[in-house]
């Protein structure tokens, strides 16, 4: 299949670009390597791709770069991963993850129509269930409130793709993430960051007493729950469909820091701070539906994944001390 993958460059993107690769998939990037984190990162994830790409560096707000690429490409299929992610950045700067997140959202749906492609999958996130009280969190559950602007733009793009199956009979997965980590996760997420200044004997900042839970998701599971829903949605199921992918297993914030500690061999020095606004205090994914329909079997624990991430985090960091030597 040809398929258009937007935020390919990135943490998620690159592992699902690579999985499609290794699948004979034909692969075009749109990312615009901003700078929300170093984009030599970015350009570095591209690189080590087993196959040639074709990389369109264009911001998905520009509706006629975005239409360009599609009219081009004429793909098959769409992974629409591309977003402005973070709660607590939204919050500093919503318009912008409106712009990006809903208007980016419907220039893709909107050119993919266009360009005939009618299979998308759309990068939602756990964000949308807010204050839930009913636990854990079904994709059937109402959505009567979400706690910040991020959550909000990914509601928004999950109506926008059900406006887009309903009007044009596209078909369309959205795929609500759970805390997802793992090799290249970016370096401002939690795990990412603790990891990092535990390791180097800086302080973390723990927002709240510890208490509040994540869902926490490893990187590999994630990439096999998005190879199954783009299978599902090249199938002949409903047009529109919303899955959870997320681990079935919650984490307590102290319970994570004592993770990275043991795996890193440190102790952590704790900067206690308030509770966040816009932060959840609990996700936990029900995936029945996933397992049921997308063939989703997450295969990796926290207390596996943290250990396999340090890994990473310790080998690629020995690596760049040695190439500034000059090894």
């Amino acid at each position: 299949m040809k398929i258009i993958v937007t935020g390919g460059a990135g943490f998620i993107g690159s592992h699902v670009v690579r999985s499609l690769l290794s699948e004979g998939h034909e692969v075009t990037i749109i990312d615009d390597f901003n700078d929300f984190y170093d984009p030599t990162i970015k350009r570095s994830n591209i690189a080590s791709f087993p196959a040639p790409v074709e990389i369109a560096e264009i911001d998905l707000r520009n509706w006629e770069a975005v239409l360009r690429v599609f009219e081009k490409t004429q793909p098959d299929a769409v992974i629409h991963l591309a977003a402005r992610a973070g709660v607590r950045p939204s919050i500093a700067d919503p318009k912008l993850y409106i712009d990006t997140n809903i208007t980016g959202t419907f220039h893709v749906l909107e050119a993919a129509r266009r360009s005939g492609c009618q299979k998308i999958i759309f990068a939602s996130s756990s964000s949308v269930y807010g204050h839930s009280k009913t636990v854990p969190f079904r994709e059937d559950l109402p959505i009567l409130q979400t706690l910040s602007p991020y959550a909000a733009t990914k509601i928004a793009g999950e109506q926008l793709c059900g406006n887009y199956v309903n009007l044009h009979g596209m078909r369309i997965a959205c795929l609500r993430f759970f805390t997802v980590y793992g090799p290249g996760q970016r370096p401002d997420l939690a795990i990412h960051s603790f990891t990092d200044a535990i390791e180097n004997g800086r302080p973390i900042k723990q927002f709240g007493d510890g208490s509040t839970r994540r869902d926490y998701t490893y990187i590999d599971d994630i990439v096999q729950g998005v190879l199954g829903a783009l299978s599902y949605v090249d199938g002949e199921g409903p047009l529109f469909e919303i899955f959870n992918l997320g681990e079935n297993e919650t984490t307590t914030l102290a319970k994570l820091i004592a993770a990275i500690e043991k795996a890193l061999g440190k102790k952590a020095v704790i900067e206690r701070l308030p509770e966040q606004k816009g932060d959840m205090p609990l996700t936990a994914a029900d995936i029945t539906k996933a397992r049921t329909l997308l063939g989703y079997s997450p295969s990796t624990p926290i207390r596996e994944g943290i250990p396999k991430f340090v890994n990473w985090y310790r080998e690629l960091n020995s690596h760049d001390k040695f190439n500034n030597l000059g090894v």
